[in-house]
Order: structure tokens, then C-alpha cells, then sequence
């Protein structure tokens, strides 16, 4: 099932990337990018791997999956709650935002207490023990009841991914954990492409959602008794790792916030994740899909696994891209490679879910809950596609340009600022938008089409800005750097 959390524009699945000017590897995660690989040091060679860390990996991409699928049992199976409750798109918007705002104002809570009380208890109790509120939530009987419930539910599921990272941090040592965070990723991917359609088959039956809610609640109790089993957390956990935590849990010094607006990139990089819209999509694509293409909740499933396998390959892609286009046009190339794949992002969204009836002759729409017609292959070819083009922007483009100009020591606030608070922030108001913009106006395609789509070709035309500021400031990151340490920044 699609998870509807926030997370910045990127590969949901995890990637990694090289570091511009280091010799280091870093994980794209949500929270940005973690310099996860790099030359040993004294204390990395005295470094002593704790008894059965491979178990506790596996464990903990085991957690990462239920997450994440829980995270989005809501979103795919709303055609099912909107018949049960009588509900429109605006509720669906509310969901979404949700998500959004539990991981902004929470995520920020649970890292300090995974600080103070270890970070495998309060995996335990996030990952494992709140898995009692998604099951609550499939016994719901009001809309009122699910959406208290629910809420209560993704408050905990948002936790889990700067605890589990910062769980890795201690498990391995830095120069492994390139590794480690392949392997978490790997299994996390590899049971969600099982999942979510094997979840998909509840979609014929107007029950269907609360034995999805069932099933990932005690999924989710499981996953945490694993981690009580097969996760051994050190005793001891470094500073180094416990402000990695912090900082991918959105928490960040104002006084460093405000250092980060001084460098124009990152100054225009803001105001540009207004017209970043993926995320939104995300939450509503299901509702497409089962109800405006009549494909139903069970093809629903099957066309979001599709687009996973899209998504996986496309961190990858958008690396290599870059490369090549940093070799040909030098710095430029990162943002001449964003401006194409904003292109062809704002195209292909626009095909697969305003055009469709191009690549489904005769298609209908309905309830969500019949199956009205089946997807067209052309048209899984496209939602392929769409997810294939899906990450090349952020993973190959914007994420090493904050990493490329911004001073060592503000790094890790960049992304917190930028990714966790206001990009995080804008998706909360998008999606209460856009699901009261599509019940307003009667058409949720034409919704997307209007404020997901165009922005991109919009965004397209924004990048120019970046060719007088960016490489000016990637040269600049080494003297800023430098006055920072000595208090002049």
C-alpha cells in the first residue's frame, strides 16, 4: 500500500548517492541525505559489531514495510471508507494531510525520547505496540471514530524511520553502512512488493478496508515483538548518532535556520517547494484509480506495485544521470537535468491520470468498489514509467545541490528545514486543498491535472534562477565552512 507519510520528493524506496567534494556515500532517505559510507577511523577499527546485527537488519526493513504500508491502508482502500461513511474527496485531503502534520509536529518528539530512553524500546512501541490503534481503527463506526483512531495510529508509524536509521547508525560502523541501509531497503521493498498486492485482494469485498486495517495492525505487533527478539542496541550511543537522529526527525537550532537563508541557492530552493506536488499525488492517485478509471481497489493495488518497481530503479537512474550531465556541463548539469525531468514529471502525470481514456478506450468510472474494467498493459507501461521518472529530479538533482553548497556544519539542518518543515508544511495545506478544490468542482482528474501537474512545467521555468547562484555557491561552501568555525557566518 502506498505510504502517504511525509517524505520529500525522492526515492521512497532509499538510494544513495555520492557526496559532492567528499570521498563519502550517502542514503537518500526522508529526511534528505545521511553520509552513511566513508574512510575508516581510529575508532571505527576498534569498532566491535554487536551479536546477530544481520538478524536486526533484516528486522528492522521487516518494520520499515509494515510502516510504510500502514502509513497507506487509508489512502488505498478510501473508495471502500468513502461508500462506508458517505464521504468526498475533501475527507481523503484530510487523511493526507494527516500524515503530513503527524510526522512534522511528532517525529520531532519521538526522536527526543528515543534519546533519552533508547531508540529500540521506543521502536518497540511505535512500530510494535501502536499497531493496537490501526486495528482499533478497523472496528470504527463513524467517520469521527476512524479519523480519531487513525490519526492516533500514524502518529507512531511516522516515527519509525529516523529511529530505525539511527538504530543502523550504532549497528554498524560508518564505512558499512552503505550496506546496512541497501540491506534495510531491500527487504523493505521486497515485502511491499508482496504486500501490497496481496492486500489488494480485500478490495472486492465492501469490508475490504477494515481486514486491510486488521491485518497490517497485527503485522504491526509482530514486526515489534521481531525487533524485541533480534535488535541488540549498544549501551552506549555516540553523539554523532544521536544528533543524526535529531536531525532526521526535523529537529534543527533556529539560530543555524536562519545562517542556511544567507546562501542564495538554498534561499531560492525553498520558495521552489511550492511547486513540488508529487507527494500530494501520492495520496490521491489510489482514489483515481478504483473510482474515476473504475479499475476497483484490487487493480488499484496492483498498478501502485508497479509503480514501486518504477520508483526503486529510479533513484538509481537519476545518480547515473547526474553523473553523466555534471561530466558533460559541469555543475550546470545538475540543474539542467531538473528542468527535463520536470518535464517529462508534469507529462507523464498529466497522461496517466487526466488522459487515460487515450490509453483505455471506452473507460468508465464508478464507486471504487466494482471493478468496472481492467488497466489496459499500455497503460501499466505508464504508470511504470511515471514511477521510473519519479525520483531522477531529487535524488540526482536537488539533493546534492543543498549537499553542494551548504557549510558542513549546516547540513544536517538543511534538510530538516527544507524537507521536514516547510516542504512538509506546504503538503499539509495541498492536500486539505486539493481534496475541497476536486469535491467543489466535481473531478478529481481535472484537480490533479490543474495543481499537481502544471506546477512541474512551472517548475521547469523557476530552475532558470539557479544558473547565476548555484555553482557560485558550490565553489563558496569550503569558505563558508571555514567562517562558520570561526564564529563569522
Amino acid at each position: 500500500m502506498p505510504d502517504n507519510n511525509y517524505r520529500p520528493e525522492g526515492d521512497p524506496l532509499g538510494g544513495s548517492t555520492q557526496v559532492p567534494g567528499t570521498d563519502d556515500m550517502a542514503a537518500v532517505t526522508p529526511a534528505g541525505v545521511t553520509v552513511v559510507d566513508g574512510d575508516e577511523t581510529d575508532d571505527e577499527r576498534d569498532f566491535v559489531p554487536p551479536k546477530g546485527r544481520v538478524g536486526a537488519t533484516i528486522a528492522l526493513g521487516v518494520s520499515q514495510s509494515i510502516d510504510n504500508s500502514e502509513g497507506g491502508v487509508s489512502k488505498t482502500f478510501f473508495p471502500q471508507i468513502m461508500n462506508a461513511f458517505g464521504l468526498s474527496d475533501a475527507e481523503l485531503g484530510l487523511l493526507n494531510a494527516l500524515g503530513n502534520a503527524a510526522r512534522m509536529i511528532f517525529g520531532p518528539v519521538w526522536a527526543m525520547l528515543a534519546d533519552r530512553f533508547g531508540r529500540k524500546l521506543i521502536l518497540f512501541i511505535v512500530t510494535g505496540l501502536w499497531g493496537v490503534w490501526t486495528l482499533g481503527a478497523a472496528f470504527a463506526q463513524s467517520w469521527t471514530m476512524l479519523l480519531v483512531l487513525y490519526g492516533i495510529s500514524l502518529v507512531g508509524t511516522v516515527a519509525s524511520e529516523p529511529i530505525l536509521n539511527g538504530l543502523l547508525g550504532s549497528l554498524y560502523k560508518r564505512s558499512e553502512r552503505g550496506k546496512a541501509f541497501g540491506t534495510v531497503r531491500a527487504t523493505s521493498a521486497a515485502l511491499g512488493f508482496v504486500m501490497t498486492p496481496a492486500l489488494g485482494q480485500f478490495g472486492g469485498d465492501p469490508n475490504g478496508w477494515r481486514y486491510a486495517f486488521i491485518t497490517m495492525g497485527v503485522l504491526s505487533i509482530v514486526s515489534g515483538i521481531l525487533i524485541l527478539i533480534f535488535v541488540n542496541e549498544p549501551k552506549k550511543v555516540e553523539k554523532e548518532n544521536a544528533d543524526e537522529l535529531k536531525s532526521e526527525a526535523g529537529l534543527f537550532s533556529l539560530a543555524d535556520a536562519v545562517k542556511l537563508f544567507k546562501i542564495p541557492t538554498i534561499a531560492l530552493i525553498a520558495p521552489m517547494l511550492l511547486l513540488v506536488t508529487s507527494l500530494v499525488l501520492f495520496g490521491f492517485m489510489g482514489q483515481v484509480w478504483a473510482r474515476d478509471m473504475g479499475f476497483g481497489v484490487k487493480n488499484g493495488s496492483y498498478l501502485y506495485t508497479v509503480f514501486q518497481i518504477g520508483a526503486m530503479l529510479s533513484a538509481l537512474i537519476g545518480g547515473f544521470l547526474a553523473d553523466v550531465f555534471v561530466k558533460k556541463f559541469g555543475h550546470k548539469g545538475r540543474i539542467m537535468l531538473f528542468q527535463i525531468y520536470a518535464v517529462l514529471f508534469g507529462s507523464i502525470i498529466a497522461i496517466t491520470m487526466y488522459f487515460y481514456k487515450v490509453w483505455t478506450p471506452g473507460i468508465q468510472s464508478g464507486d471504487g468498489q466494482q471493478v468496472l474494467q481492467d488497466p489496459s498493459i499500455v497503460y501499466y507501461v505508464l504508470v511504470f514509467l511515471m514511477g521510473l521518472i519519479f525520483s531522477i529530479g531529487f535524488s540526482g538533482c536537488v539533493l546534492p545541490m543543498v549537499s553542494s553548497v551548504c557549510p558542513k556544519q549546516l547540513s544536517a539542518t538543511s534538510f530538516a528545514v527544507l524537507f521536514s518543515l516547510i516542504q512538509g508544511g506546504i503538503n499539509v495545506v495541498y492536500s486539505l486543498v486539493l481534496g475541497n478544490v476536486s469535491k467543489a468542482i466535481g473531478s478529481l482528474p481535472l484537480t490533479i491535472l490543474l495543481l499537481v501537474s502544471i506546477p512541474y512545467f512551472i517548475n521547469a521555468i523557476y530552475f532558470f534562477v539557479f544558473y547565476k547562484t548555484y555553482e557560485k555557491d558550490v565553489h563558496l561552501q569550503a569558505e563558508r565552512t571555514a567562517l562558520i568555525e570561526q564564529g563569522k557566518f
